[in-house]
């Protein structure tokens, strides 16, 4: 079904993530789940959570001989290797997407439940399991535009010869993902058709520009603990930084 194609899903924690539960997962070569969205289906290959994570929270051993448990020790390398977490945001969404990008090196990325826009509504649920701390909201200099970091997500998988979805019904997101529906993305071959339309969204002189100013300010940190030395990051160049990868968007 998949045409020879590494086609890759990442599921969140948003309540519209338990969608997948009624999908056919087998359009997907790996599945991937961040932190507590293992529990969603039991078709997932790969659980990535942060150090912070509680271990109660983990799955139960033994995995299945397919699951997989990805930690930082192995998606800070990943992570390093497209900037480092400064420039690409350090909330899991994102970790998960570049880890996903290096490791697996898909052809197509496709999120569901990483939209990281919360309820306010009584009686709404933030995430699929009930109530949860909106981690990408949190006062970090790493996570001032959330839909800057996610242009710069996809320029990186473009530069990859990678395509990049969101799979979300919900009517809002900070992803600035093409959307496609699970019902087009399972039953059409759109993996050049998706290339073709995302080489017609960035501006190349601007995203040559912008990469040129993140090396120019060489915030790096290789252990990945960047929050270590937040104090270092100048706020207000971040930010310019932001601007300029929202400007890479010839469409917006």
């Amino acid at each position: 079904m998949t045409n020879g194609l590494k086609i890759v899903l990442i599921l969140g924690s948003a309540p519209d993530a338990v969608l997948a539960k009624n999908w056919d997962l087998s359009v997907f070569t790996s599945r991937v789940a961040i932190n507590n969205a293992w529990q969603i289906t039991p078709d997932w290959d790969y659980l990535v959570y942060p150090e912070d994570f509680a271990a109660n929270r983990l799955p139960p051993e033994p995995l299945l001989p397919h699951q997989r448990l990805i930690a930082a020790s192995d998606f800070v390398p990943q992570q390093n290797s497209f900037g480092g977490f400064v420039y690409a945001g350090g909330t899991m969404a994102f970790t998960t997407g570049y880890w996903a990008l290096g490791a697996l090196k898909p052809d197509i990325l496709a999120f569901l439940g990483c939209d990281m826009v919360y309820a306010t509504g009584t009686g709404e649920s933030s995430h699929f399991y009930g109530q949860g701390t909106p981690d990408p909201l949190r006062a970090d200099v790493t996570l001032q535009s959330l839909e800057a970091k996610s242009v710069r997500f996809l320029s990186f998988a473009h530069s990859q010869n990678c395509a990049v979805v969101n799979l979300s019904q919900l009517p809002a997101s900070r992803l600035l993902f093409p959307r496609v529906s699970m019902t087009e993305f399972a039953t059409q071959p759109l993996c050049q058709d998706m290339l073709n339309r995302q080489s017609q969204l960035f501006d190349a002189a601007v995203v040559t520009r912008v990469l040129q100013a993140e090396q120019d300010l060489g915030y790096m940190v290789p252990s990945g603990r960047y929050w270590e030395r937040e104090a270092e990051f100048d706020k207000a160049k971040l930010s310019d930084i932001d601007r300029l990868w929202l400007q890479t968007l010839q469409v917006a």
